[in-house]
């Protein structure tokens, strides 16, 4: 399974780490039912360039937290598109957690893995990204003792997320936007950010 140059050109120095991790994915991910079983023709168009996009709005050098992992999408595309971040995925699930651990260490990549549930987790980051978890209001209640004043909430959403982010009640001091990122050779991505006031 061979992925476009396109895709590839957005892993600068790290393209054979991505085309690992897509084998990962389409071999162990779906054996042990962490991606679907007619997913393996489109680990690339559909998981790994629907996370990219979003890698264009963390700042640089900042810690960021994965919740509701899975299988690494979007924390371990983060990681490898941006090799300046600090990430630290966070899943409740053991078997998912035993293939992110066999991931990183495959990979040879310097990542955190937080078997729990967010509300549980203490530390704070400046970056949450979600994507395929909760619906917005959820994900803003369960993350939002992570983020520092100044920090955001990056979640991933599908066509409906602007009317998604209408129907959620948002923090107080805090403020949202729906980010449409049209990037050359990826399908047009939608995420929205939610940022706990400075």
């Amino acid at each position: 399974m061979k992925p476009s140059q396109q895709i590839i050109d957005y892993f600068q120095g790290s393209s054979d780490q991505i085309q690992a991790y897509a084998d990962f994915l389409a071999g162990p991910g779906i054996e042990r039912g962490l991606i679907g079983p007619k997913e393996g023709d489109r680990i690339w168009q559909r998981h790994i360039a629907n996370c990219i996009p979003i890698t264009t709005l963390i700042p640089n050098g900042v810690r960021v937290a994965d919740i509701g992992s899975g299988a690494g999408l979007p924390g371990i595309v983060i990681a490898l598109a941006r090799p300046d971040l600090k990430l630290t995925l966070i899943e409740p699930l053991s078997r998912r957690v035993d293939f992110l651990n066999e991931v990183i260490k495959e990979l040879g990549l310097s990542i955190e893995v937080i078997r729990a549930r967010s509300e549980v987790v203490k530390k704070q980051f400046e970056i949450v990204t979600a994507r395929a978890v909760a619906p917005l209001e959820r994900l803003i209640s369960i993350s939002w003792h992570m983020i520092p004043r100044g920090g955001s909430l990056l979640a991933i959403k599908g066509e409906s997320a602007q009317e998604e982010l209408d129907k959620s009640k948002l923090k107080k001091g805090s403020t949202a936007q729906l980010h449409q990122i049209n990037l050359p050779n990826l399908p047009v991505a939608r995420v929205v950010e939610v940022r706990k006031g400075a």
